[in-house]
């Protein structure tokens, strides 16, 4: 069972700010932005309050906190940020940067739908607009995992020399209070341990350059050395992993099969939405219907090939985004998920549905719904249509009347313009 435990009320953002408090990092960066404002609200109390060493830098935006972090972070620094949604897009540009120059920061994500229209809750095209932004994606089914992976994280990153994102969904987990089991100060921070980069800016001794020019003669390799460390990263991941389970006595891994060594049919999904499909799975297995789940727990290094043995023999995988993929073939899970399939020697048939966008909830009559249909799709050994869409308040129009097209015109004129 490895170390004791002490069971605590705790949201997500609190689980967060638990685990920041027992890493005690150097540097901590952050703005505000709904809903993750609360992690490190709480954390900055700790600071105040003299529980940690952190130095807390509050900042005029987030692309500042990123600059902050990698600026912490090339010094030698253990550093860590919290962003959501719009936030983590104005750090786009940084974020490049902080995965190019191969730095270790750990970033609590707490997902949100980005703007327009202005909308603060739960879905994952945050996370999703960032994936191949160079950097680790860990995601959460509860606040238990939230806790877990941010200890986990800080290993993850400073092994691989990567960044690492732990997404958890926007009040569903954020705000929402669950049972942690969390652990004495001196076990974590025994686990994590002192932090010993392999590069410093203060270092004089052994000078080196930091984000240089890199024109064609160099960029390439640079960026393929990247993808090899990210490729690699997978079993950093499992070892770290490994290494929890021994102290703490939870396993993780790059995925989490549930009942799928007879299942004919398999949902997949990232984060809390697993939990409510694990609760409708168990009432389905009792009824002798042959249902499975695959949760998706690390997205980037995306682990293609342990997806296409865990579906290896199931008939028909429904793929659940929170995310819309526009224009693309699906959503960005689905996209994933079908190229993993692709040179499986016996590929199940792929649903995508898409779900929840702007926070809409999801709950168990649709997730049987889901299953139901699934197991129809087996039977029956065909699909037709492969992108569908769960729980909209009524199916898109493909005409609209007169009059609603002369209130459209102003709007399509400005566009046009």
């Amino acid at each position: 069972m490895g170390v004791s435990r002490i069971r605590k009320a705790l949201t997500g953002n609190e689980a967060q700010a638990e685990a920041m408090r027992q890493i005690n990092p150097d540097v901590v960066a952050a703005y505000p932005i709904t809903p993750q404002t609360e992690t490190v609200q709480i954390f900055a109390s700790f600071v105040a309050d003299g529980l940690v060493d952190t130095e807390m830098v509050r900042v005029e935006s987030e692309h500042s906190a990123m600059s902050a972090c990698i600026g912490a972070a090339a010094a030698g620094a253990r550093a860590m940020t919290a962003t959501s949604a719009n936030g983590l897009a104005l750090m786009w540009e940084v974020l490049y940067i902080a995965s190019s120059l191969r730095l270790p920061i750990v970033m609590a994500l707490v997902n949100r739908a980005l703007s327009g229209n202005l909308n603060i809750h739960c879905d994952h095209s945050d996370a999703m607009g960032a994936r191949n932004a160079g950097w680790i994606q860990l995601f959460c089914e509860d606040a238990q995992e939230v806790y877990d992976n941010m200890i986990q994280a800080v290993l993850i990153a400073e092994r691989a020399r990567l960044p690492v994102m732990v997404c958890s969904d926007g009040f569903i987990l954020s705000h929402a209070m669950q049972p942690v089991d969390t652990y004495p100060d001196e076990a974590v921070r025994a686990f994590v341990g002192e932090y010993q980069p392999a590069y410093s800016l203060l270092d004089v001794e052994h000078p080196i350059t930091v984000g240089p020019l890199d024109l064609p003669d160099y960029y390439f390799e640079h960026k393929r050395s990247q993808a090899e460390a990210m490729r690699k990263a997978k079993e950093v991941i499992l070892q770290v992993a490994r290494e929890f389970e021994a102290t703490f006595g939870t396993r993780y891994g790059l995925l989490e099969p549930v009942a799928l060594e007879d299942a004919e049919v398999a949902l997949m999904a990232l984060g809390s939405t697993a939990g409510t499909i694990k609760a409708v799975l168990r009432e389905m297995r009792a009824e002798g219907k042959k249902v499975g789940l695959l949760k998706v727990r690390v997205f980037r290094p995306w682990p293609f090939r342990e997806i296409a043995a865990a579906l290896s023999r199931v008939k028909v995988v429904g793929v659940m985004d929170r995310a819309e993929g526009f224009a693309g073939f699906g959503g960005p899970l689905f996209d994933e998920v079908r190229s993993a399939l692709y040179d499986a020697p016996q590929r199940p048939l792929t649903v995508n549905y898409i779900y929840g966008l702007g926070g809409r909830d999801i709950g168990p009559e649709e997730i049987r719904g889901l299953f139901e249909e699934l197991l129809a799709i087996a039977q029956a050994g065909k699909l037709e249509e492969p992108i569908r869409y769960v729980g909209l308040r009524e199916a898109p129009r493909a005409e609209v009347s007169k009059e609603e097209a002369h209130h459209a015109q102003p709007q399509e004129t400005l566009v046009q313009a």
